[in-house]
């Protein structure tokens, strides 16, 4: 197949264009994320979390011991500088947590789509899947996550019975057990997935003969613990409803940058699969405010705050950590603490940058590296 150029090695034209692309996609996020949590608050729900729906087991597993079965993690990256950056941290975490009392995490893989070996591959255990035919994502470039799953699943020698779906720009926070409970994949339900307020759309891909709606969780792939057996199934229906989805303008214009979430979501259903619902799963700065016993942070949502500690809504802040900032190289080592009065989640995940930068080598020269060894 023929391999997208590397972004790393992008035009300022093209650079400014993702640019303004993250932040159209940002702002409509946080006008969503900002209703939500006015209207959690008004119904007397914590403030400091998302409404996301509550943790929901099937009523044969809520009284279950869970049984120690390792899980293999799992994260599909690029090898532009923005996604190796962001997969260091995340690997420096995963080797920090793997081990403690309370983890069943087992092997990791960054399965990199970018269809040639890069500069990280001594680092982190990486096997190198095709992209997409060039062009066939569009600009959508998680289009290719489903094709890399089917890929990795298929050539891969897996030693884990289970299969943790996880992101570059996770951090683990808390040992990770595993979640799921047999043929019970465990997913974090997202507030803005819903599948119910998209019925006509989701009927084009989920006949009615199939099942009501509510059949499709307010998920998306990642984070997942799912039993490797399952994920094979599912991943090609994956890959297909999300091209499906893509090629539909109606589907495409009212999904963006989710799309790819729901395609899982809906391809789940299709298989008959239902997710444990865990809100303990993932925590996401600055909504969330608390780390207590969640698993992960996953910073996909910018940060500003003024000098008093008050988080400035879709505003660029006094202070501010935004991963988007570092789009053509790694952050900084020792970024600047947030100012007194912040969250504690927003404190700890800039405490968790900084540890990982300081310790990991060479940091800022691996991720600049292309595969080639240019900068």
């Amino acid at each position: 197949m023929i391999g997208r150029k590397n972004m790393g090695r992008a035009s300022p034209l093209f650079l400014v264009l993702v640019a303004l692309g993250f932040f159209f996609a940002t702002y409509n996020l946080l006008t969503m994320t900002i209703h939500n949590r006015e209207k959690g608050v008004a119904d007397g729900l914590d403030g400091g979390s998302f409404s996301d729906p509550i943790i929901q087991m099937p009523e044969n597993m809520k009284t279950t011991e869970s049984t120690k079965v390792p899980f293999h993690v799992a994260l599909t990256a690029t090898d532009a500088p923005y996604s190796k950056w962001q997969c260091r941290i995340m690997y420096y975490w995963y080797k920090k947590v793997k081990d403690l009392p309370g983890s069943d995490m087992g092997g990791f893989t960054r399965v990199l789509h970018s269809g040639n070996p890069d500069n990280l591959m001594d680092e982190i255990p990486t096997f190198v899947v095709d992209p997409l035919p060039a062009g066939l994502d569009r600009g959508y470039i998680v289009l290719n996550r489903p094709w890399a799953f089917v890929q990795w699943l298929e050539k891969a020698t897996i030693e884990e019975e289970y299969i943790l779906m996880a992101e570059p720009d996770h951090v683990f926070v808390n040992p990770l057990p595993n979640l799921a409970h047999g043929g019970y994949p465990a997913g974090f339900p997202f507030f803005y997935i819903k599948p119910a307020d998209h019925e006509k759309i989701i009927r084009k891909f989920y006949p009615e003969e199939k099942g009501p709606v509510t059949n499709v969780d307010p998920i998306g792939n990642s984070p997942v613990i799912i039993k490797k057996s399952l994920l094979e199934q599912i991943a090609p229906t994956w890959m297909n409803v999300s091209l499906r989805m893509k090629d539909d303008p109606e589907t495409d214009k009212a999904f963006g940058w989710v799309l790819e979430m729901y395609a899982y979501a809906v391809a789940s259903a299709l298989h008959g699969v239902k997710h444990i619902l865990r809100k303990d799963f993932m925590l996401q700065p600055p909504w969330d405010l608390e780390v207590g016993k969640r698993f992960i942070i996953h910073y996909t949502y910018g940060c500003d705050y003024n000098l008093k500690g008050e988080l400035t809504y879709g505003k660029t802040g006094e202070w501010r950590f935004d991963k988007r900032s570092y789009l053509r190289g790694p952050p900084p080592r020792n970024l600047s603490l947030p100012p007194p009065g912040v969250p504690e989640s927003v404190v700890t995940l800039v405490k968790k940058v900084n540890e990982a930068t300081a310790n990991i080598p060479d940091w800022g020269e691996q991720s600049k590296t292309d595969s080639a060894g240019r900068r």
